[in-house]
């Protein structure tokens, strides 16, 4: 039972570490249609040159280590979501196809910043789908219900412009900390504006879910646990107010510190996400336990993952240690 644990923890960090690292880029391509200056386009793309597709590896970690200890899930979710999957996928191909190709032809780069542009939303609205898909549940037994379209309803199409909404905060967050300027003006003005939609988004999401699962409301109102769980709202709301101080006061020292919030917000709601759909990996079907691999495998894969997460993790943080600081001009390659 401890083995699965771990294995459950190891796979809630490696999707929380692609939903951070990879959101802020989507939040840029996001934030493209914005942006008019063709020279402040390529210096939002240079912020994320040297580390866009290194956080990417956490996506295929994910699914890796989530196809090595619970198979289960891993065959029934694929199927059931591969519209949205299969969709983000080729967004995000096609944007990294955007992302090399509007540096080379120079005389058709906007073609290329509007497919960077599309990719971008397109890939930030399928995982917000799928996000959608997860809290609603497939059912409360096997096998789910994977019919072509019971990913796409109302409130997954309004987790996906949450999604959008959170990513645009994320990369314009980013783009204080990396930028000067006039461009760095405009991202303040920009992240305040994604604050406040996506405080509504929250508002509307978190009234919204009690009511799509009766064992969510059960979790969240019953006693004690609405006891229990009250602080996580409530340090959400600190969070959300504090990030609005900080873009008012646009502190020059901490210029740091609405990129620190807004992760901090996006860990409260992915708490949140997981506390609902607790302990299913296949919401409301299939619980950790019974989609695990046998005890044997989950021994010799978790040899894998020491292995590899440590150098995963040192990897991620020495790159962006080595590319910090602030960018003011374009990087040709």
């Amino acid at each position: 039972m401890l083995l699965i644990l771990v294995w459950a923890i190891v796979i809630s960090f490696a999707i929380f570490m692609y939903v951070l690292l990879d959101g802020f880029d989507l939040g840029i391509g996001i934030l493209f249609p914005w942006i008019k200056s063709h020279q402040e386009r390529d210096i939002m793309i240079s912020t994320i040159l040297p580390v866009w597709d290194g956080n990417e590896t956490w996506l295929v970690f994910g699914g890796a280590s989530l196809y090595a200890a619970f198979p289960l899930a891993y065959s029934t979710l694929l199927p059931a979501l591969y519209l949205p999957l299969i969709l983000m996928l080729v967004a995000l191909i096609f944007r990294g196809i955007a992302f090399e190709f509007r540096f080379r032809v120079k005389n058709k780069s906007r073609i290329w910043d509007i497919s960077f542009a599309a990719g971008s939303i397109t890939a930030a609205f399928s995982q917000g789908l799928i996000v959608g898909t997860f809290v609603q549940g497939f059912g409360h037994s096997l096998p789910v219900n994977a019919s072509a379209y019971s990913w796409f309803t109302p409130f997954s199409v309004m987790t996906g412009i949450a999604v959008i909404i959170g990513y645009a905060l994320l990369g314009s967050s980013w783009l204080i900390i990396q930028t000067v300027g006039e461009l760095q003006e405009r991202m303040y003005r920009i992240a305040k504006r994604s604050l406040i939609a996506l405080t509504v988004m929250l508002i509307i999401v978190s009234l919204w879910t009690p009511f799509i699962e009766p064992s969510i409301m059960t979790r969240w109102f019953s006693l004690p646990n609405i006891f229990y769980l009250a602080p996580l709202p409530v340090l959400s709301g600190a969070t959300l107010i504090y990030n609005f101080y900080s873009l008012n006061k646009r502190n020059v020292q901490n210029e740091r510190l609405p990129f620190l919030l807004t992760t901090l917000l996006f860990i409260f709601s992915y708490l949140g996400f997981c506390i609902s759909d607790w302990p299913y990996i296949i919401p409301h079907a299939v619980t950790l336990w019974d989609a695990a691999s046998p005890p044997s495998s989950l021994k010799f894969t978790i040899v894998g993952v020491i292995i590899l997460l440590p150098f995963l993790l040192g990897y991620t943080f020495y790159s962006y240690h080595v590319f910090r600081g602030k960018v003011t001009q374009t990087h040709e390659y």
